[in-house]
């Protein structure tokens, strides 16, 4: 590697919207995001429904005359 063309590494702050804050490695002082693991509903359990999924099952099962089975 060539000396003097890379930026420095250096311990970096990490703050998320929903208040949590940790410390990792970067070439950047801090490092401000939107969803961490904390708020992000991935990890925390939360899942985000399909609203439409019942009305293009419905479509399908109505376009290949099936009948619903439960």
């Amino acid at each position: 590697m060539r000396e003097g063309i890379h930026p420095q590494y250096k311990e970096a702050n990490v703050s998320c919207v929903c208040g949590n804050a940790f410390s990792t490695r970067s070439t950047k002082n801090e490092i401000r995001v939107e969803v961490c693991s904390k708020c992000h509903p991935f990890y925390t359990g939360q899942r985000q429904q399909n609203r439409n999924a019942g009305g293009r099952i419905e479509r399908f099962l109505k376009k290949y005359d099936m009948d619903k089975k439960e």
